[in-house]
């Protein structure tokens, strides 16, 4: 049998785990703070440089079929609380309808949590220049300004994808969800969504600045290659 252990031990065991606990509070703090700080420093200049490619994108989308520019959905962000996720429209009017009839197609698997399709029928060639050079998620910067998103963490999903969450993937809605993420700039959509929670856990599970700069650094080329833009 393990040796008894003294109430001095047992004092400074206290006292040691009392201190992790309250070093770590800080720290994660610090990391909150910086990470909205980041956010804004990058943020605010870049809606105001872009301003002038949202104005031909808008131009473009509604030359072409006259449509709405934005297209917005119900998304779910960080302890479930849901919040309208805006995008430039790169598809066509009725997409949402004609979702059911290509489900079978899902290169995420018929039954998969999220839907995919490489060569989706319902994109309009404005739809796949913008998404091609990831043009269609700018409008979300205005999410991140509004502290509903981040620069940096895992996509935040469709209020239908979340209800089919195990206990286990709801991990991802502990944090404030992000424009990029790890798998956003290793493969996109072609990354299958269980990979997509491994790499999202890893992240959340090891915060820090740095990996968020990191990241950051990482999107551009992963933007300029393409790979799994559609």
């Amino acid at each position: 049998m393990p040796a008894p252990t003294s109430p001095l031990n047992r004092w400074r065991n206290r006292l040691r785990a009392r201190r992790i606990r309250v070093a770590w509070r800080w720290y994660a703090r610090g990391y909150h703070w910086g990470k909205r700080a980041l956010d804004l420093v990058l943020v605010v200049p870049a809606l105001l440089l872009l301003a002038p490619l949202f104005a031909l994108v808008a131009i473009a989308i509604r030359a072409y079929d006259g449509g709405p520019v934005l297209y917005w959905q119900r998304r779910v962000g960080r302890h479930g609380r849901e919040f309208d996720f805006p995008k430039f429209r790169s598809m066509r009017v009725d997409a949402d309808a004609l979702r059911e009839q290509l489900l079978a197609r899902n290169q995420h698997g018929a039954d998969g949590v999220t839907f995919k399709l490489r060569r989706d029928p319902r994109i309009t060639p404005v739809g796949c220049w913008i998404r091609r050079t990831s043009i269609d998620e700018l409008p979300q910067l205005w999410c991140v300004l509004r502290g509903e998103m981040s620069l940096v963490g895992p996509r935040p999903p469709l209020v239908s994808e979340v209800a089919r969450y195990t206990l286990a993937e709801r991990e991802r809605l502990s944090v404030t969800p992000g424009l990029t993420c790890t798998w956003q700039v290793n493969g996109r959509s072609e990354v299958p969504f269980p990979q997509q929670v491994a790499m999202d856990l890893d992240y959340i599970r090891r915060p820090g600045l740095w990996a968020d700069v990191r990241l950051l650094l990482k999107t551009l080329p992963a933007v300029i290659r393409g790979r799994g833009a559609y």
